[in-house]
């Protein structure tokens, strides 16, 4: 494999580095921390912990690719190399798609880099109702700024492409609140391919930032790893089961790794971190473990505009709108975020729900398309509870997740905005990615057609990007499997630092978050162990 000029440099001076598709025989590791997970989480807490001097296992299940792997910039071949499943993750009923990251970086190698603060709503209603605590706006400002530092994060500079134009211009002329998405990016060459992997290494992603770092300071990789089970007993996590995959990142070879380390970091991500406590049978007594997994449930409103939009290039997110997030305050009517999507072929093909001349038709007019999305907020009041992760019968992770008229009404209201948006923007048509819609041609012809449409499972497209719960953090442990610094209720020396732990849905994209919750928790956890942080 070919690997850009930052692993091939970096492997030439000494950083260790494992495939464990070559290993041919087992192998024993120990360490100070082992992390598992390479993603938000998992590399911050990488990055964090070797900066303080300690010894660090990075387990990762997916491969390592880097920018000599992006540049065709393949739609097809992103998704075989760098998503869960093939980007084919769904829900357990197939009526919701995921897309997620399963790869050195996890999903921060292949989000489209928008980056908020934790709302201010959502931090005081952890703290009231979730008895989480050291995470207020004031404590985690700090966290929030030198990550910001760290990451080349701020607000985009260059004019919008003309796909979030639209959002920008139906805000403007609706009085509509809207604001420029700050991106983690230096040097971006604003092609619109962060999607596939970024192959210029500007996208501050984890693979180009905290993990080179983290082997910088001797921090050791192995990816194309499984993590089967953690070990423990007597209240301890006794070490790491590990299984060896193939090429393919998929197959296990049959050589097997153990890990043993002072402290561990479950860092997989929403659905793997639950799921994996779930296959260990690590301890849970109040039942909590999986529960209250959360997603932005994601539904979508295509318009087609006058003009070319050409949504496939440009960055992908560079305006949002919070006209509608906090309307009614955190516990009213559910929120919702609005944005903007790209549109690359395959996947406007999967969302299009036709087939044969209808969809070649309807695809010879991307380029003058134009695409919405609202990030629905979910788990503020009792009719929003979200799903639950659960084990498979083959040890994988499924996850079950249903809708509440609750929740149907928050899909219904957000039709409604992003018509009225995309008509007050200049749309000629606008069609909601549901069976049963029309292509409305006027505001008041969308009003009355949405107002009509069956709002279930299958016949509405949903998907989502983002994934939170599911080890949620509290202070009190009949409340939570993890406290407000990532600790596990029941094992001493076990950390969850990824998004497992919101309480809630945010509101935002998550990986800023992330950052910040994890910082603040790494940096604690160093000192706890005699680290010498800078």
């Amino acid at each position: 494999m070919a690997f850009d000029n930052i692993y091939t440099t970096g492997i030439a001076s000494g950083w260790k580095v494992i495939d464990a598709a070559t290993l041919k025989a087992p192998l024993s590791l120990e360490a100070d921390v082992a992390i598992i997970g390479t993603g938000a989480g998992g590399g911050v807490a990488a990055e964090i912990l070797s900066r303080a001097g300690l010894k660090v296992i990075l387990i990762e299940e997916g491969p390592l690719k880097t920018s000599d792997s992006f540049k065709d910039m393949d739609e097809a071949r992103s998704y075989r190399d760098l998503y869960q499943e093939g980007a084919g993750r769904a829900t357990a009923d197939g009526a919701i798609s995921i897309l997620q990251g399963r790869c050195v970086g996890g999903s921060t190698t292949v989000n489209w880099t928008s980056s908020f603060r934790t709302p201010v709503q959502t931090l005081a209603h952890w703290a009231a109702q979730h008895a989480v605590v050291g995470h207020s706006e004031q404590e985690m400002a700090p966290w929030f700024a030198k990550m910001e530092e760290r990451l080349g994060i701020a607000p985009w500079g260059q004019t919008p492409n003309e796909n979030n134009g639209i959002l920008q211009r139906g805000c403007k002329a609706l009085g509509w609140e809207s604001h420029t998405i700050p991106r983690n990016v230096k040097g971006c060459l604003d092609s619109g391919y962060c999607g596939y992997g970024c192959p210029a290494n500007a996208k501050q992603s984890m693979l180009v930032s905290t993990i080179p770092t983290a082997l910088a300071h001797g921090a050791t990789l192995l990816h194309r790893l499984r993590v089967r089970q953690i070990q423990h007993a007597a209240g301890k996590v006794e070490g790491l089961s590990c299984d060896a995959l193939g090429e393919d990142a998929l197959t296990p070879t049959g050589t097997t790794v153990s890990v043993r380390a002072r402290h561990y970091i479950v860092a997989g991500g929403a659905i793997n971190s639950p799921a994996l406590l779930l296959r260990s049978q690590a301890p849970d007594p109040h039942d909590l473990l999986g529960k209250r997994s959360f997603i932005h449930p994601v539904n979508l409103s295509v318009a087609t505009m006058p003009k070319r939009v050409d949504a496939f290039y440009g960055a992908p997110q560079s305006v949002a709108s919070d006209q509608f997030q906090w309307k009614d305050g955190a516990t009213g009517a559910m929120g919702y975020k609005l944005e903007v999507p790209p549109l690359a072929v395959g996947i406007t093909a999967g969302i299009a729900n036709l087939f044969g001349v209808e969809l070649k038709k309807t695809m010879e007019q991307l380029p003058n398309f134009n695409a919405m999305l609202a990030l629905l907020r979910d788990g503020f009041v009792p009719e929003s509870v979200g799903g639950q992760v659960r084990v498979g019968s083959d040890g994988s992770p499924v996850l079950d997740y249903d809708f509440s008229p609750y929740m149907w009404d928050g899909v219904r209201r957000s039709f409604l905005s992003m018509a009225e948006l995309q008509f007050a923007a200049g749309a000629t048509s606008v069609r909601p990615a549901h069976l049963d819609s029309a292509n409305y041609k006027t505001w008041k012809e969308a009003q009355q057609g949405i107002q009509n449409l069956r709002l279930e499972k299958f016949r509405t497209t949903l998907f989502t990007a983002h994934l939170m719960g599911g080890c949620g953090m509290s202070e009190t442990p009949k409340a939570g499997v993890v406290n407000s610094r990532g600790r596990h209720h029941q094992l001493a020396n076990l950390s969850v630092m990824d998004g497992s732990i919101f309480p809630t849905s945010l509101g935002v994209n998550p990986q800023l978050t992330i950052y910040g919750l994890v910082a603040q928790n790494a940096s604690l956890l160093a000192g706890e162990m005699g680290g010498k942080l800078a």
